[in-house]
């Protein structure tokens, strides 16, 4: 039977262009597959870096605006070039073999902003227009959304604005309310093309104030810029909030007319006295036709969510073997590590999702949701509770009681504990889970993977009466939820040593076999290089925003918070090939084929966020033509915990050679001293 399924997989892929990466998730559905097999688990370990391209971001931006970048870009190969967009906005399209730019575009956006969620811009959107002639200006077209809302339309071949797209190629999104300051409100994901409309989602600031711009989701006809439809993903009946927007990456069924927003959580957070209910479709896959904005199915992953458990990636759109034959599905990873396989047409779950009593309490003037959904055949990513006995401890002597008190102080009761002005545990923290890199599915051999984080948040409701004027302890995030009764703090549990206190892996790659219900293997993902002191490179894994990239080829590549791409085999999960980058790559890579050759690339800019070293560079591997080969230096020091090797060893020589001077130095004086004294006088 599984013969026929990756038959059937083969025939499918066979008939779209197999060697291209044209959307941000590979395709329209976000499968991040591609057929390329020419690099295999037998070979990846002689892969060369081919090239590496700097924005000059690095070098022409002043320090304090870099440190507010990520750099979480994913490239598209089309129309000749790679094509992706800086923290900045600027459009950037690259030869493909050489790494040299073509062209670039920038939109000039201003630093002065202090935009919420940093400056970012994971990727950017193609279409074609069909109904032009192949020389037409703009026939194929690059749309991008922008830090200060818009949406600017340019000629993916040139960089050129469309004329005919609004005014002068762009347009501006009205968030719908005055903003607290300009960069309250922007736009970081990909936008999606469907049957000639461009669908644009929004980021907002979490834990501002109740009366928050709403989550609306915005469409325009992508010839003309002219708005088709909106849609806010909120019920206001009876309740005073806003949000629920669709800030990370949507899908789109392009024979189906529909797309999918993994929609987020109604504002405030951490306290909802305001808006009792469900919150529909707050935390739900929301399934739009792509013409119209008409609702055709929603489903919710969080009744009247107080935790942050937004949905943050993109919806995963897959045929698989169910055991009761093939069918579309959409597959939604979430923070808290559930995967949520849903029917493509109604929204019905495939598998059983059960209603579980959760834990109750609230704070005042909250209403909790006395169940929340939990999937019964796919077991969850990673853990969901966390206890005393989880706490890390590397250095029995240090640490370890400052955790232990952190964990003890708070209330922890497991999934769904509520926000408490005691203070509560979040694990899964916010950032999950799964965050924005969201799963991969290979329809060949019907396995998903994804990047998930093991890390525990503390958040605390600060009441109203002591929140004027409240300083938030260094390390901790504040909310002041302006309409609510309580404010916030949030914080990482970490030790005094700076490592996070629960214990590792803290980044894991997942597989699962959604057939069979199970977890083939996990691996560690990410070592402590680019933040320990020294350089030691402790293979405890790396909280994982980001996502991967499959092949035909049998393997997986991600990055993470160190500075290495990494291979592994998608059979057993196993670790084959690091390749040097010159900063972290928090970014989701991807392959293509150029010229016979395939190669595998990725964002390396770092995550200001995490207090990694920020960069500017997009680097491409490859395996090595008859004339190269892998260097000894990339084989040996470009390896995690090679320059903490390299450096022990050269203190090792530099201590050898002054202890041999020394003794050399000692022996002399001591021939010197014996000379004299057997001197006659």
């Amino acid at each position: 039977m599984r013969n026929l399924v990756r038959l059937f997989a083969a025939i499918v892929f066979l008939s779209t262009p197999a060697f291209a990466w044209e959307h941000w998730g590979g395709d329209r559905g976000g499968t991040r597959f591609s057929q390329l097999s020419q690099i295999t688990p037998a070979n990846v370990g002689n892969l060369i870096r081919a090239w590496e391209f700097r924005t000059g971001d690095l070098d022409s931006r002043a320090p304090e605006i870099i440190k507010r970048t990520k750099f979480q870009a994913t490239p598209l190969l089309v129309e000749d070039s790679l094509i992706f967009c800086s923290p900045f906005n600027e459009v950037i399209a690259l030869d493909p073999g050489s790494g040299a730019q073509k062209w670039r575009y920038d939109p000039k956006i201003s630093t002065n902003q202090r935009p919420a969620n940093r400056y970012v811009c994971r990727g950017v959107a193609y279409w074609v227009d069909d109904k032009v002639t192949e020389a037409a200006a703009c026939r194929a077209r690059i749309f991008m959304g922008t830090n200060d809302v818009r949406v600017i339309a340019l000629d993916a071949r040139t960089g050129i604005p469309c004329a005919d797209f609004g005014e002068g190629g762009e347009i501006r999104i009205d968030s719908g309310m005055p903003l607290q300051w300009p960069g309250e409100f922007q736009i970081t994901s990909a936008p999606v093309v469907s049957r000639g409309v461009i669908v644009v989602g929004s980021s907002i600031a979490d834990n501002r104030r109740v009366e928050a711009p709403p989550g609306t989701v915005r469409a325009f006809d992508a010839r003309t810029g002219r708005p088709r439809w909106s849609f806010d993903p909120l019920l206001h009946d009876g309740i005073a909030a806003g949000h629920a927007n669709v800030w990370a990456p949507m899908s789109a069924d392009e024979a189906r007319g529909l797309v999918f927003l993994p929609t987020s959580s109604p504002s405030p957070d951490f306290w909802g006295g305001k808006r009792p209910g469900n919150n529909a479709h707050a935390n739900s896959v929301v399934a739009l036709r792509s013409e119209t904005g008409e609702l055709v199915w929603s489903f919710q992953t969080v009744h009247h969510d107080v935790w942050d458990y937004d949905l943050p990636a993109q919806p995963t759109l897959a045929r698989i073997d169910t055991g009761d034959g093939m069918r579309d599905v959409v597959i939604q990873p979430t923070k808290q590590g559930f995967l949520f396989v849903l029917e493509r047409d109604t929204g019905k779950p495939v598998w059983p999702v059960e209603e579980r009593a959760v834990p109750q309490g609230a704070a005042e003037g909250e209403a909790l949701s006395p169940t929340q959904p939990f999937p019964t055949h796919v077991p969850a990513l990673l853990p969901q509770r966390i206890s005393p006995d989880d706490v890390f401890n590397p250095f029995p002597s240090f640490g370890r009681a400052a955790c232990e008190e952190q964990f003890a102080s708070a209330r922890n009761e497991g999934l769904y504990t509520p926000p408490s002005t005691q203070g509560t545990l979040l694990f899964p923290f916010t950032g999950g889970g799964v965050n924005w890199g969201g799963a991969a599915f290979d329809p060949l051999n019907q396995i998903l993977y994804a990047n998930t984080s093991r890390a525990v948040h503390i958040v605390k409701l600060i009441p109203r009466a002591e929140a004027e004027g409240f300083k938030a302890p260094p390390g901790h995030d504040f909310g002041p939820q302006q309409g609510a009764l309580f404010a916030m703090t949030r914080a990482v549990a970490m030790s005094p040593l700076g490592l996070l206190c629960n214990k590792p892996p803290w980044g894991e790659m997942v597989a699962v076999d959604l057939k069979a219900g199970k977890i083939l293997w996990r691996s560690p993902v990410g070592t402590t290089e680019d933040r320990a002191p020294l350089g030691l490179a402790f293979d405890w894994g790396a909280p994982l925003v980001n996502g991967v990239a499959i092949t035909a080829g049998g393997l997986v590549f991600t990055g993470a918070m160190d500075a290495y791409l990494r291979a592994f085999d998608a059979k057993s999960g196993e670790e084959l090939w690091q390749g040097r980058l010159p900063v972290p790559g928090v970014a989701n890579p991807m392959t293509y084929l150029w010229q016979g050759e395939q190669y595998v690339a990725i964002g390396a800019g770092g995550h200001s966020e995490s207090g990694t070293s920020i960069g500017d560079s997009v680097v491409a591997f490859r395996l090595p033509r008859p004339d190269e080969a892998p260097s000894l230096w990339s084989r040996t020091i470009d390896r995690p915990g090679g320059r903490f090797t390299s450096k022990a060893i050269g203190v090792a020589l530099v201590v050898i050679l002054i202890v041999a001077a020394a003794s050399r130095w000692r022996r002399r004086a001591k021939l010197r001293r014996t000379g004299r004294s057997g001197m006659v006088p």
